[in-house]
């Protein structure tokens, strides 16, 4: 199944794991100690995958609860860091029957969770990784900034099409004054890699969704110029409103917008 997971080498210490299209993860190598961030659906052994490419010693970092980001976690026997308001989100998709089927038939168990906050520092020898917290679409995700890199992983914070409909997600003006409160990131980072990204996206994507979340708010979803339409997802129809270059979109409730 390791042929469902694509890599994909982006820097000289930045690989893209793409799983099948459906999500992405990544490994970042420094001189002493190795990174994954985000461990994608669990179907395919990612370790054995991150193994081809090195033997350093390895931590996991996982951007938040969600499954599609924590569920390779089962192939790993490292520490697995993940924001203490995430882990409530985290034990409820461990539970989904799919997953506990996969865990019985590869008999394997979770490893726990290790906490990680704002500000912590990962040394990985000739390059760091800073977590940044941006509470938002799930209201522990985090966004490490691999300093040396210029890089921001913001798992699904930042995206293009952002999932803001959830039940766990928060209101969109809570979200945006949060974005506000790290926008020092933008001179600290030139790129974005996302939790579904095939590429690099510019550091231009953070102030076009905050653009595009100050608009909606203030227009209620229907300015002049764009209107939000329904959105049908498998919970249901929400709304999306598109920003930036109109093929991103932000996704949400009317509930998150008053």
């Amino acid at each position: 199944m390791e042929e469902r997971i694509k890599i994909k080498k982006l820097d000289d210490c930045i690989w893209l794991l793409d799983d099948n299209g459906e999500a992405t993860g990544y490994l970042v190598c420094g001189e002493k100690k190795a990174v994954v961030i985000d461990t994608m659906n669990g179907i395919a052994d990612v370790h054995a995958v991150v193994r081809e490419i090195t033997d350093l010693p390895l931590t996991v970092v996982n951007t938040h609860g969600h499954c599609d980001h924590i569920y390779g976690n089962l192939y790993f026997d490292c520490d697995c860091f993940l924001h203490p308001d995430d882990v409530k989100i985290a034990a409820q998709h461990m539970k989904f029957p799919e997953f506990v089927k996969l865990c019985n038939e590869k008999k394997l168990e979770m490893p726990p969770f290790k906490p990680i906050n704002d500000g912590d520092i990962i040394d990985l020898g000739g390059l760091t990784l800073e977590i940044v917290l941006l509470p938002g679409h799930t209201p522990g995700g985090i966004c490490p900034l691999l300093k040396e890199k210029r890089t921001l992983f913001t798992g699904d914070s930042i995206n293009h099409h952002l999932w803001m409909q959830l039940d766990e997600s928060l209101p969109l003006r809570t979200f945006l004054n949060n974005l506000d409160k790290i926008s020092w990131v933008t001179e600290k980072a030139d790129r974005i890699l996302h939790g579904h990204a095939h590429d690099f996206d510019d550091i231009s994507l953070f102030d076009d969704l905050r653009s595009g979340l100050k608009e909606l708010i203030e227009t209620k979803g229907n300015g002049n110029t764009r209107y939000s339409t329904d959105y049908k997802w498998f919970g249901g129809i929400a709304k999306q409103y598109p920003f930036g270059n109109r093929k991103s979109v932000i996704c949400y409730s009317i509930e998150k917008l008053d």
